[in-house]
Order: structure tokens, then sequence, then C-alpha cells
């Protein structure tokens, strides 16, 4: 789903209406329609004593809205219009809806919302259609007394009709995100085209509801369509991401993630994202974590395999760099970070990875690594696998002058906002600010891909194109829940998904996962990173 503003929408109108072979009122039709199909989608039937009023204003929205109420009427709802200044003796899809039996109500013959607060407690449905996307705050008074009389009136109900926002809830800035008092809050908001920037943040995500996008025609013949680069992430795009798995597939196929995480601090840390990796479809984990964290991790994970790493009083040491680059050989993968602390010795361990020639490892390899059939030649260094950094590995990396030269290209980058804060300078309030701005500049200007973690996570690529995941949760506001994240990406990237489809993957994954576990736990404040990391799979299964 494309992820666009009021100005970009609008210039998209103005080119499909010129060049893109879909007129003005074409697009007018094809919303109406798209709405009334989402109507109906809400389970009603004409056997239902399905009623639907919408609340028709002066702009395109109202427009959209008298086509759907049209259309509904065709299939055997009972329409209302509730018209706010908008003249209904000039205006052909008034007649055409009063035509097809609907009924015309005007906000200037009921001053006191009497004949409104009727409408609204016989019907099942209210379209909101009152302001569009271009409105600006705060409302003028006649569109505000109306909402407010519309929202308390649907408020009093004991059985509430089902609100369904056209474009966008009236009285929501598309862009900014910001609300008026007297907004309707929405069921669903049926927006056309592609999901306008205002309706993923907050408040109007709370005030939106469900989110249905509406196809009313644009193509890609269509350059200000084309030129989109900001998406949204929704169960398809990460379906059609995953790597398929054949019957004939060994552990090999799915590759080997390397985890270097942990310390006496922070134990747990390795072991979520080991689990992650594993959850999502790696064929082999490997723990690379300080010696002394074994004995306490080994036996709740069975399933991975080690690499014991020197330590400085249970933080990685610099010198475990040589050991890790040693055994890096048929690694897929490399996470670093989870759980790594702050210590100087183990920021040396990062700088020494990034900076030092290191020969491969000849003879046998260690176990859980199939061996290699012809050796590598002694003169050939070794190369860093495809890399994703997080956590505290991310505030050491930004210690390292000239960090972003040193990966390899493109590695992802997990910040939250005080970790994105630390590598770029900002203060997170700036960074708050501007989440998607800030992930996308920065992405391109480290040549990295940048997940810039916390509601609505924004996933940027090298190359400017962003991916914004829908979720906004306490659920995953809990300590641990990044290594989560960071182990499913790196899961994804051992299987060879590339680098920016797997922090889109990754990213929608665990948002669902905390959804899926807030709703096993009957709400958001019990849920902890292992529950969001057992949901996994749940995700995973709806996928296929």
């Amino acid at each position: 789903m494309k992820f666009i503003s009021v100005q970009e929408m609008r210039n998209i109108d103005k080119e499909t209406d010129a060049v893109g072979g879909v007129s003005f009122a074409q697009l007018m039709e094809n919303a109406g329609k798209g709405i009334a199909e989402v109507v109906l989608d809400l389970a009603f039937g004409p056997d239902d004593g399905s009623e639907c009023l919408a609340l028709v204003g002066p702009g395109n929205n109202g427009g959209d809205a008298l086509v759907a109420l049209t259309n509904l009427a065709a299939e055997g709802w009972k329409t209302a219009a509730y018209l706010f200044n908008r003249k209904a003796d000039e205006d052909p899809l008034a007649a055409r809806l009063k035509d097809a039996g609907g009924e015309i109500l005007l906000a200037e013959d009921d001053p006191k919302f009497v004949q409104l607060t009727a409408a609204i407690e016989s019907v099942s449905v209210v379209l909101d259609g009152l302001l569009g996307t271009g409105i600006k705050l705060p409302l003028r008074e006649g569109a505000a007394k109306l909402l407010d009389a519309s929202r308390k009136a649907i408020e009093s109900l004991e059985w509430r009709p089902y609100v369904v926002a056209i474009d966008c809830p009236s009285g929501v800035d598309s862009d900014t995100g910001e609300a008026a008092p007297e907004t309707i809050p929405a069921d669903v908001t049926a927006t056309m085209a592609a999901i306008k920037f205002g309706l993923l943040k907050l408040p109007a995500f709370e005030l939106s509801g469900d989110l249905a996008v509406v196809d009313i025609g644009v193509t890609d013949k269509v350059p200000a369509w084309r030129a989109v680069t900001n998406f949204v992430a929704d169960e398809d795009m990460v379906g059609e991401i995953l790597p398929e798995r054949p019957l004939s597939a060994h552990k090999g196929t799915f590759g080997t993630a390397v985890i270097a995480a942990g310390s006496v601090n922070y134990t747990g840390a390795a072991l979520l994202a080991g689990k992650a990796a594993y959850r999502v479809g790696a064929g082999l984990v490997t723990l690379a974590v300080p010696s002394p964290l074994h004995g306490a991790l080994a036996g709740q994970f069975p399933e991975a395999t080690w690499l014991l790493l020197p330590h400085e009083l249970g933080v990685v040491a610099e010198d475990a760099a040589d050991v890790l680059a040693e055994n890096l050989g048929r690694a897929a993968a490399l996470l670093v970070g989870p759980g790594f602390g702050m210590e100087e010795t183990t920021r040396e361990f990062i700088r020494n990875l990034l900076t030092e020639k290191f020969a491969p490892k000849k003879g046998a390899a260690r176990i859980g690594f199939v061996h290699a059939e012809v050796e590598t030649p002694s003169d050939e260094m070794a190369s860093l696998p495809p890399m994703v950094f997080d956590a505290d590995g991310l505030k050491l990396l930004a210690q390292i002058e000239g960090w972003d030269a040193l990966l390899p290209a493109p590695a992802v980058l997990t910040p939250h906002p005080g970790e994105m804060a630390v590598l770029t300078g900002l203060s997170k309030n700036e960074i708050q600010a501007d989440r998607l701005g800030i992930a996308r500049r920065y992405a391109q200007e480290w040549g990295h891909v940048v997940v810039l973690k916390g509601a609505f996570t924004v996933v940027a690529a090298p190359d400017g194109q962003t991916t914004t995941i829908p979720v906004a949760t306490p659920a995953l506001a809990r300590a641990g829940t990044g290594d989560v994240l960071a182990g499913l990406i790196a899961g994804l990237r051992a299987q060879g998904v590339e680098a920016y489809e797997s922090a889109v993957a990754g990213a929608w994954i665990h948002a669902q996962a905390g959804l899926y576990a807030a709703e096993m736990l009957g709400g958001t404040a019990s849920v902890l990173a292992g529950d969001v990391l057992s949901a996994v799979p749940d995700v995973l299964a709806d996928l296929d």
C-alpha cells in the first residue's frame, strides 16, 4: 500500500484526470462504489434492516458519499443523506440518489439537529463524508457543531451504528494526524487509493479504526503515482517476501545465523534473539556469547550451537573478534549487539571485527557446521557476512569513527529513538517529530537500512524507499522485544532475504506478534518479550 501526503494525492488526482485515462467524475464513481463495498463487507444484508445515513459535506468526500449511498440503495439498503453546505437542487449526485429511493435531509432545515439525531438512532451504518483531507484546524463553527451533535447522538445509543469514514474521519488533519475534539471515531476508514500520512500518527490513528484502501482506478500511467516511494506494510507484502520452504530442504537451505550478544547483566538478550531467528525459519543458529553465559543459557536452548567468546568480567572482550571472525565461514548473517552492555572492551571488539583482516579458519569446522569440501586458500581474507546491528551494539558503533563505511553494505540498523539520537546527534524530540524523514535521510547518508523502532516503525532503504508498519501498541513497550525483532531480521537475512525486505518483514511480523500476544493475554500490560516470541508462529501460520 502506498503512503502519501495530501498534496501528493491532489497531484495524483489531477494527473489521473489529465493523462491517466480516468476523469474526475469516474474517480468519484469508483470511490463511491468502493466505499459501498466496504460497507457491504460489514456483513449486513437487505434482510437485516440495513440502513445507512451519510453526513455529506460540500467537497469531493461528500460526492463520494452520495455515490456510495446510491450503490447501497441498489443493493436494497434504505439510505439517507444529510447535506451540509451543499445545495440539493443543484447537485446531480443528490438527484440520482433521490431517484434511487434515497432520502435527502438538509442541515439548514435542522438547526437543533433533531432530524439528524433521529436518523442516527435508526440506522446501522453512518457514513462520514462531511469533511475531507484538505481541512485545517480548528474547524469552522457550523461543521464543528454538526460533528459534535453526531458524535453525541452515536455515543448515547446502546447499540451504536458502525461508522465508516471516507478518506479520513472528519476533523482529522491527514498530514499531521491532529484531530478536532468533535471528530467522530470511526470503526473503518475507507481511504482513497493510498494511506495518508496523518492516519498513521496519533491521535488520528486511534480515531480511524481499521484502514481499508479503496482502488479508484489510479495506475502506473500516472507519473505522480509512480514517483511515490513511501509504503505501508501489509499481509500481502510480507507474504511475498518470505522465502519458499521446499520439501527437499535441509538446514543448510535456510542458512546459519550467528548472534553475537549478551553479557552477565543482560543474559536473556541472546536467548530471545536466537530463538526468534529460529522461529522465523533460519536453519541453524549459533550464539556467540561471553563464555560465562553458556551455563545459564544452554539448558534453555538445546537447538542452538555455541561459540564461547573471551570475556572481561562477563562482557565481550576485545580479542573476541579473532575468535568470532575465524568461525564465520558458513554464517549467512551476523547479528551484533543485543545485551552487550557499554564497556570499552566490547567497543574495541566491534572496532577490531570491522577493521582487521582475518584469515579464514582451516581444518574441521566446529559442531553445527557442515565441513567445507574445499579449503579456502590461505592468502584469501575472510569477509564479514550480512550484518544486523542492534541495541548496545549501535551505541558502541557510534563511538567508532567512520563506522558507516566499515560495515558491509547494506547492513540493517535497528535503533529506537534514543539509540538513533546517539547515532545522529539529534535530540529524540527532533527524531520523533519527523520519523519518516529522519529514517530516510540517514539510510541514504549511511548507505544502510534503518529500522527506526517505536509506534509506526519506519524501515528506510539507502535508495530512499520507506515502509511504515501500521501498528502502535504498548504490548511492545517491554524490555526484550527489540531483541526479538533483531533476531527475526537476522533469521530472514540468513535465509537469503535482502536487507530491506528482511527488515520490513521482520518488523511487520514482530508488530503483529505483539498484537496477537496482547489478544491472547487479554491486555497489553502483561505482555512479555517471550510472549511476543511465542506468538510469531501464529503470525506466520496466518501468512500461509
